[in-house]
């Protein structure tokens, strides 16, 4: 089974049709729909995600979100350990809009061997990762 991780700027673009990276965002759901990819996700991203839809797009987005998106994903707890990696690999790189979550969505993504990303973010494409 394909392993897919999604990002914020994957979870929002399917949201906003006026996003730039809608098309892509909402060919890669629907594919992981019909292919039944397994979708990952962190903490780090739900929590992200919620604070970005309810403030630009309201609450009812935040329920498409929650109960037409969120549901599908697996999402992964950062622990201690993978929030000091982040916290390690942010202040390493010290590139000015590289989020601490983004840190540790690679992270997350690099342990489970996850090479496919939903998501628009050049950080992801810099660590060679690629749209599915």
């Amino acid at each position: 089974m394909k392993t897919v991780f999604v990002d914020t700027s994957g979870f929002y673009a399917f949201l906003d049709g006026t996003d730039p990276f809608h098309p892509q965002a909402k060919d890669g759901f629907l594919r992981a729909q019909r292919e039944s990819w397994q979708l990952v996700t962190t903490n780090h991203v739900v929590h992200e995600s919620w604070a970005v839809i309810q403030a630009r797009l309201g609450w009812d987005a935040v329920d498409c979100w929650h109960d037409r998106l969120l549901s599908r994903c697996q999402v992964v707890w950062i622990d201690e350990q993978l929030h000091a990696f982040g916290e390690a690999r942010c202040r390493q790189a010290r590139v000015r809009g590289l989020s601490f979550t983004d840190c540790t969505s690679i992270d997350v993504m690099r342990r489970r061997g996850i090479r496919e990303v939903i998501a628009r973010d050049e950080h992801f494409a810099r660590e060679g990762f690629v749209l599915p």
